[in-house]
């Protein structure tokens, strides 16, 4: 659990910019348009990791998505259940 955590927490902050250098090569990437015909499907989480300034100055959020902070990941991250398709965004 400690490894996955850690491998989380590298992940989101990979994808809000507090990465220093990194390959993202096997970090997997999804189209809007594959995001889009999975948001009905109770298997999947959408996370907004966005620094709040910037969600609430874009005013635009995915339906269902759940805000988290991406700096307190350790404090979140327990609650959504390892089976299922967590999905992060932070644009």
């Amino acid at each position: 659990m400690k490894l996955f955590m850690q491998r989380l927490a590298l992940f989101v902050a990979m994808m809000v910019g507090l990465g220093t250098v990194c390959s993202c090569a096997s970090v997997p990437r999804m189209q809007k348009e594959a995001l889009r015909k999975m948001l009905d499907n109770p298997d999947v989480i959408v996370v907004d990791v966005r620094q709040p300034r910037y969600r609430n100055k874009s005013g635009q959020r995915i339906k269902g998505a759940i805000c988290e902070d991406p700096y307190n990941v350790e404090d979140w991250i327990r609650k959504y259940p390892k089976e299922k398709t967590i999905v992060f965004y932070c644009a």
